[in-house]
């Protein structure tokens, strides 16, 4: 194995991806692994409190003693790596390693090296073109430009486009045309003027698609504008060009390569798996839609997984290493698809759990109460492998603000956009006035919080936009597209301020997903704490079973997943619901099915609110409509899910009641002294380690302490916990049922982040 690219410097108990300046901010904003805790009682209150407001509330076997431990005190406590649909956990093997195809390197020409896929920056206001004016072509013949448009095209361009615009893209053709052997990168591109409608945008790309001939192409922007470039041409014919990307050349064709998709793993430190995947978009100049992963990762961890991206050769990937911060990328393969959400079997976790305390510890000395804490979580894991867990969604799916993205789901089911949007812009008044103390006093709020809040207040007091727009944190995309849009100004008056539909829309759709899938959570939380309450482990008739393979049938919904690996269920053709008996997702159990003993408790599943599932026909069923129809289901009806706005008209799921490990759970309980140590390699740790036994021949030596004046500290109890997982089950719902109420501390700053304190 080739030496990763990575320094060497001497062996420490983690790696340090991160400069000290950045551990010194971490360490301010409740990153860093030493930042002030919130005194033990309030943050035990603080957790029950979410938990039970999330509809946690029960446990398959409540009379088992737990344990109480501390959650993720550092981030590199908490390791996930992602279950292959092969079966195979995935952990990074190498760094920036050249990639291997039929057992033989690439053999790259220096000017072949990559494929180009950058595309110039889109000009930011419409109809200024990039190219420059030369119109004559190679053969210095001047050519004619192209032939006026009829008057219905150019209308058809006029009402999409407005005049100006319109302008700019018949000038552009002229160009083209004009100058055929001029690559697109050469000629650039123009934007349109921001198009919110969704329909109005496939309308522009299919009507400059038709009227040009396909001589040009057409992208949707983040910021919803249409860019426009020249298309690409092969012997002399047009053609689309995916993802800005021109073809490889010569031998390195893509199939000869293995495929047009480029696989790799992704490490990340304490990072989540879009900003990561921003900053490659960013540095590829890539739409960040061109890149596709199974499923999103924890961001106070360490994770590992796999992502695709369209035609981009991996030497030109693996070079991004030398700038990515808290992140790697290796393992780099060429497939002929990408990935998609759900494809994986789920997780591996490696959880350490630090100062731990047992039952019955009171008065033992360190020996005895290692043994006792053996004792009782051997009893513990093995309930839990052999019972499972209530298929909880954790706290996560919820946000980490004081307003829940379930509140915002709920105001956005209840068709009032205004409310959900001074949700999404709420924030706390101690954040802000943490924000607005004198320089250099000290906060444990993070600086992206506080200026979120200064500018949320700025907005709310009618600062210049711009101002606003500069002050807000480049994380938090939804509230600047919301402020964005709103602000929008025609000669100096405001022209959206009241169109909260459009600003919602300029949100990402998997972002306003995110809020209805949340209150659909809550729901099924909420439900599953009940039926648990009526049955238990009992399967009960008009219990719900998944009905096979017949969704596949022609006509059927398609699978699809969400961001968290849950199903979810699509329209038929005729866009019906399971009542037209051609197809079933879900069936309730007839008396006699649930009493033959050919179903268990693990068959059972809840259903997700929606037009497009079956609910229970027992009490359970009944008590959705309670549930729903209540104040804190927002008043809605469980049978009338359909909205005028399709992107929050939801056509429900299933999921599971009880989860179980995928195979027996690994455990152990150790002694350390130091917050500081590692009690579990990463993969990053692992690779570098490796590198420097065949560097020096030798394992290196690790050392006592690598920060220098640390006091030792007296000895504690360490829990480390092996699972493996299913893609859409909670790690924190399984430490839950193992540990009990109150169990799990969870390790965080006094005002931990985002809108809340």
């Amino acid at each position: 194995m080739e030496t990763p690219d990575i320094a060497v410097e001497p062996p420490a108990k983690r790696i340090r991806l991160s400069t000290p300046e950045q551990l010194k901010n971490d360490s301010s904003n409740g990153a860093g692994q030493n930042s002030k805790a919130k005194p033990q009682e309030e943050e035990e209150d603080t957790q029950l409190e979410k938990e039970l407001k999330a509809g946690i509330n029960a446990y398959i076997n409540p009379a088992t003693p737990g344990f109480s431990g501390t959650l993720k005190q550092r981030y590199t406590d908490f390791l996930v790596n992602e279950i292959l649909p092969s079966g195979k956990v995935l952990h990074l093997q190498t760094i920036g390693a050249p990639v291997q195809k039929n057992g033989k390197k690439e053999e790259v020409k220096k000017e072949e090296k990559a494929v180009r896929v950058e595309s110039k920056p889109v000009e930011q206001h419409a109809g200024k073109v990039a190219a420059k004016e030369d119109s004559v072509a190679k053969n210095g013949t001047p050519q004619k430009p192209v032939s006026k448009l009829s008057e219905e095209d150019r209308t058809e361009l006029v009402e999409i486009f407005g005049e100006d615009v319109t302008a700019s893209i018949i000038q552009f053709h002229e160009k083209i045309l004009a100058e055929p052997d001029r690559k697109a990168k050469e000629l650039g591109s123009i934007a349109s003027n921001t198009i919110e409608d969704k329909d109005d945008r496939t309308k522009a790309h299919r009507a400059v698609r038709r009227i040009f001939n396909s001589t040009m192409e057409t992208t949707t922007g983040d910021n919803n504008t249409i860019a426009i470039s020249k298309a690409f041409v092969q012997n002399n014919k047009w053609g689309r060009v995916t993802a800005g990307a021109e073809r490889a050349k010569g031998k390195l064709g893509w199939q000869e390569l293995g495929g047009e998709y480029l696989h790799f793993t992704l490490y990340k430190e304490n990072k989540d798996t879009m900003e990561s995947i921003h900053f490659l978009a960013t540095q590829l100049r890539f739409n960040i839609k061109n890149f596709q992963f199974a499923g999103t990762k924890d961001r106070r961890a360490v994770t590992v997984q796999r992502i695709s991206t369209y035609r981009v050769h991996a030497d030109k990937l693996a070079a991004l290493n030398r700038n990515l911060r808290n992140a790697k990328i290796g393992d780099f393969k060429y497939e002929n698809t990408g990935l998609a959400l759900g494809d994986l079997l789920g997780n591996e976790f490696c959880i350490t759990l630090r100062d731990c305390h047992f039952p019955g510890e009171d008065g033992l000395d360190m020996e005895a109460r290692l043994a006792n804490a053996k004792q009782l979580l051997s009893r513990a894991v093995s309930e839990v492998q052999e019972s499972g867990f209530i298929n909880y969604y954790g706290l996560q799916r919820f946000g980490s603000f004081s307003t829940g993205t379930h509140e915002v789901g709920t105001k956005l089911l209840q068709e009032d956009l205004e409310g959900a949007i001074k949700l999404i812009l709420d924030y706390s008044p101690e954040i802000l006035a943490a924000a607005q103390r004198p320089d250099g006093e000290v906060t444990n709020i993070s600086s992206d919080d506080r200026n979120r809040a200064l500018a949320l207040h700025m907005w709310e007091n009618k600062a210049d936009l711009q101002d606003v727009l500069a002050k807000m944190p480049r994380k938090f995309s939804a509230e600047s597209n919301i402020i964005r849009h709103l602000g929008r100004e025609k000669k100096g008056l405001r022209i959206s301020e009241k169109d909260w539909q459009g600003a919602l829309s300029t949100i990402q759709r998997n972002m306003r997903l995110m809020y209805v899938h949340a209150y659909q959570s809550l729901v099924w939380n909420v439900a599953a704490g009940k039926r648990w309450e009526l049955y238990g482990g009992k399967v009960v008739e008009g219990d719900l079973v998944l009905v096979g393979d017949k969704e596949e049938a022609d006509g059927a919904p398609r699978e699809e997943f969400d961001e968290d690996g849950d199903v979810i269920i699509q329209p038929g053709v005729d866009d019906s619901a399971a009542t037209d008996g051609d197809f079933a997702r879900a069936r309730p159990l007839r008396k006699e099915e649930a009493e033959s003993g050919k179903y268990v408790i693990e068959d059972i599943v809840l259903p997700l609110p929606g037009w497009d599932i079956k609910y229970p026909s027992n009490e359970v069923g009944a008590f959705y409509k309670e549930f729903m129809g209540s104040e804190r289901g927002g008043r809605l009806d469980p049978h009338n899910m359909r909205r005028k706005w399709k992107d929050i008209s939801l056509s429900g799921g299933y999921r599971k009641l009880i989860a179980r490990p995928g195979t027996a759970m690994e455990w152990d309980v150790r002694v350390y002294r130091s917050v500081n140590e590692q009690l579990v390699k990463t993969d990053l740790e692992r690779i570098y380690k490796a590198s420097l036994k065949a560097k020096n021949g030798e394992e290196p030596k690790a050392e006592e302490n690598d920060d220098e004046g640390e006091v030792a500290e007296e000895e504690k109890l360490a829990v480390v916990l092996k699972m493996q997982l299913g893609s859409s089950t909670y790690a924190t719902m399984a430490l839950r049922e193992l540990m009990k109420a109150g169990g799990v501390k969870s390790y965080k700053a006094d005002f931990g982040g985002g809108r809340g304190g």
